[in-house]
C-alpha cells in the first residue's frame, strides 16, 4: 500500500502538479465570485418576493420558511421593467459565472484532500465551511441551470430545492468570505504592488517565488502568506499557459456565454443571438401575437369547445356578489391600453408588448369595490402546469396598467397567450400574468 505522501495519492501535494495553481489565481477567481454571488442571492431573493409567497399559499412553493422569510415585501409595479431587470440579472449572470465557478472549484481542489483534516477549530471550521460551498454552489447552480434548460425536471417543486439550497450555501459562503477575504485582497495587492507578471515559470510561478507563498517576499522580508500553501506544488510540471493567460481562458468562456445568452431578453434580431438558451433564436411565428411564450394552449389543455364565444364566461366573485361576463361584454366595457413585457423566472423576456383590456380596478368595481380594490385570486382555465391560479395584490389590481388583457399589438390574443383573456401586471413575473382566465375573486385571500 503507497505512502500517504505519495503522489500517486490525491492527498500528497505532488500528486497536484499544475503551476497554475497558487494564491493569486485562487484569489482573483475568489474575488470575481464574490462579488457575483452576492448579485446572484441578492436577486434570488428579489424574485421570491415578486412572488408574493406571503399573499396566498397559491402562490407559494416554499412553505414553511418562518425566519427566512424575513425580506418578503409587496413587490412594487414601478418601475414596469423591474422583474426583467432582475430575473434578467439573476440568470444571465449566474450562466455567466460558470467558468469561473469552474476555475474556482478546479484552483482549490488540493484543499480538499489536504491532511490533517483540521489543524485547529479555526481551520476546522473552515474545512466544514468549504465542504458545504463546493456542495452548495454546485447544487444551486447545477438546478438554476436545469431549470433554465430542462423546464422544471425536479422531483418536487424547483422553488423549495432552489430556495432552501441557497441558504444552506450562502451561510457556507458568508463563514468563507469571513475567513479568507481578507488573505485574498492582500495576495491580490500584493502581487500588483511588487508589479509580479502572473506568470507561471520564474519567480511569480516557481515554489519558494513569491507567488508560491513561500516562508519570504522577494525583498527577504516576512510574507504576508501561510507557508508552505497546499495549492502551490512542491514539483510543478512545465508551464504552458501563464496565469493571467488562464484568467483569459476563463473570462472568454464567460464572455461567450453572456453573448450566447443575454440577447433572449429582447425580441427581434438580437434574440437570435442567444444560441444556448432557451427562447432564444426567432421569435415564434409572426404579426402582432409573433412574440415568445412559455407554454402553449395545447400543452396548458386548453381546447375551443372551452374558449369559445357560447362557452366562456369570465366569473367574478366581490362584495356584492357574483357577475358573469362574456367577452363581448368585456369588449363593451371601457377599454385602456398599456405598454408592458413579460418576464419569466426563466430569465428570458420581451420586449414592451401593446395590450388593451380592462383595468383590473374597474372589475373590482363591478363587484362592490369601488373605493380601494383588494387583493385578487385569478383562476386560469388550463390543466396542466404550475401556477393554475395565482393571487395579486392590492397595489397591483389598483395599478391603471394592471389589465384583463382582450387584445394585444392590436389584435385578438391568440390561444397560444391567453385567449379569451389574460392577466397582465407591470413588473410582475409571467406566471402571475395568469393566461386563459376563468374566475377572478376579489377580497380577503
Amino acid at each position: 500500500m503507497p505512502a500517504l505522501d505519495s503522489p500517486r495519492l490525491p492527498t500528497s501535494p505532488g500528486f497536484w502538479r499544475s503551476p497554475l495553481r497558487g494564491p493569486w489565481f485562487t484569489s482573483v477567481l475568489g474575488l470575481v465570485l464574490l462579488v457575483g454571488v452576492t448579485v446572484l442571492f441578492v436577486t434570488g431573493l428579489l424574485s421570491y418576493a415578486a412572488y408574493n409567497p406571503d399573499l396566498s399559499p397559491v402562490n407559494d412553493k416554499t412553505p414553511d420558511k418562518g425566519i427566512l422569510g424575513f425580506y418578503l415585501f409587496a413587490w412594487p409595479t414601478r418601475p414596469y421593467w423591474l422583474y426583467r431587470l432582475t430575473q434578467g440579472v439573476h440568470v444571465t449572470l449566474g450562466i455567466t459565472l460558470v467558468p469561473v465557478l469552474l476555475a474556482k472549484l478546479w484552483s482549490v481542489v488540493p484543499r480538499l484532500f489536504a491532511l490533517p483534516p483540521a489543524r485547529s477549530l479555526a481551520h476546522a471550521l473552515e474545512r466544514i465551511s468549504l465542504l458545504l460551498l463546493v456542495g452548495g454552489v454546485l447544487f444551486e447552480f447545477v438546478t438554476g441551470v436545469l431549470n433554465i434548460q430542462l423546464d422544471y425536471v425536479f422531483p418536487g417543486s424547483f422553488y423549495p430545492l432552489h430556495f432552501y439550497g441557497a441558504w444552506v450555501f450562502v451561510s457556507a459562503f458568508v463563514v468563507h468570505v469571513a475567513l479568507r477575504a481578507p488573505m485574498a485582497v492582500r495576495t491580490v495587492r500584493r502581487r500588483r504592488s511588487e508589479g509580479e507578471s502572473g506568470t507561471s515559470g520564474g519567480p511569480s510561478g516557481a515554489p519558494g517565488g513569491p507567488g508560491a507563498s513561500g516562508a519570504s517576499d522577494a525583498s527577504g522580508a516576512p510574507s504576508v502568506l501561510p507557508a508552505p500553501d497546499v495549492l502551490v506544488s512542491p514539483a510543478p510540471d512545465p508551464p504552458t499557459v501563464s496565469r493571467r493567460g488562464a484568467l483569459w481562458l476563463v473570462g472568454g468562456g464567460s464572455l461567450l456565454l453572456f453573448a450566447t445568452s443575454a440577447g433572449r431578453g429582447f425580441d427581434g434580431p438580437l434574440r437570435e443571438t442567444a444560441l444556448l438558451a432557451p427562447h432564444g433564436g426567432p421569435d415564434p411565428g409572426s404579426g402582432p401575437n409573433g412574440f415568445q411564450i412559455n407554454k402553449t394552449a395545447a400543452y396548458a389543455g386548453i381546447t375551443p369547445a372551452v374558449t369559445g364565444e357560447d362557452a366562456w364566461r369570465l366569473v367574478l366573485t366581490g362584495r356584492t356578489g357574483t357577475v358573469r361576463l362574456s367577452r363581448a361584454r368585456l369588449l363593451g366595457l371601457p377599454l385602456r391600453s398599456s405598454a408592458l413585457p413579460i418576464a419569466c423566472v426563466e430569465g428570458w423576456s420581451t420586449s414592451d408588448q401593446w395590450w388593451r383590456g380592462v383595468p383590473l380596478r374597474d372589475l373590482a368595481a363591478l363587484v362592490g369595490h369601488d373605493d380601494d380594490p383588494p387583493d385578487l385570486l385569478v383562476e386560469s382555465l388550463q390543466q396542466h402546469g404550475a401556477f393554475r391560479r395565482a393571487a395579486l395584490r392590492a397595489n397591483q389590481v389598483a395599478d391603471p396598467r394592471s389589465l384583463l388583457a382582450l387584445y394585444v399589438n392590436g389584435e385578438d390574443l391568440s390561444p397560444d397567450h391567453g385567449y379569451p383573456a389574460r392577466v397582465i401586471v407591470p413588473a410582475a413575473p409571467g406566471v402571475l400574468n395568469t393566461k386563459w382566465v376563468a374566475r377572478m375573486t376579489f377580497g380577503d385571500l
